[in-house]
């Protein structure tokens, strides 16, 4: 059986492709202007507060540091583990720590959970001078001077508060000030989960 063979001259499909691609042209920033619109749209139904963290399950980072001034117990990477605790990231300069820090100091109270406290970039008085007036949550405190062990962690902006495991893995991390949502309904559930998980 024989093939029929269009036998077309070689330009003939040129002009096809051609006028197919200058009537596609004048819709490019059309396609491009909904896209960007898709992914705005997916950007704004986000928690900026959620950053998903490449530590999160990872064990914390090794580190030595000296207690904040006029405090007796420094933090280390051999302080976690054991149980579940919380590592708060504050600075006496930083204006959304002081909005969170009198929930930490109720919690700390309640003896919900040990908090260590991670001083970021702060200078030796101030930061003493900021816990003495508003008061010490923190079990251990570690004063990060130049920053280097705030990088380990991941952080980028102060507050940031971190759960770590009883075995001493990152298990979440919160960006920007507690709040009294975000403990009741986040961080306490997931402490009493990961204290449960440790007892099976």
């Amino acid at each position: 059986m024989n093939e029929t063979k269009l036998d077309l001259p070689r330009g003939a499909v040129e002009p096809v492709r051609s006028s197919r691609l200058k009537r596609l042209w004048p819709m490019l920033p059309v396609i491009a202007f909904a896209a960007v619109v898709v992914f705005l749209g997916i950007g704004l139904t986000r928690d900026p507060r959620v950053v998903p963290s490449p530590l999160i399950g990872k064990p914390v980072p090794v580190f030595d540091l000296p207690p904040v001034k006029g405090r007796t117990a420094g933090l280390s990477s051999r302080d976690f583990g054991g149980d579940v605790v919380l590592l708060n990231v504050f600075a006496s300069w930083c204006v959304s720590c002081r909005a969170e820090h009198s929930l930490l100091v109720a919690l700390s109270r309640q003896h919900a959970v040990p908090i260590f406290g991670l001083n970021y970039k702060d200078k030796p008085d101030d930061a003493a001078a900021w816990l003495d007036n508003m008061g010490d949550p923190y079990v251990r405190t570690g004063a990060d001077l130049d920053g280097r062990v705030g990088i380990d962690w991941g952080v980028y902006g102060v507050p940031e508060t971190f759960v770590v495991d009883r075995t001493g893995r990152i298990a979440y991390k919160h960006i920007g000030p507690l709040t009294r949502e975000a403990l009741e309904n986040t961080l306490l559930p997931m402490i009493e989960k990961l204290r449960g998980a440790g007892d099976g």
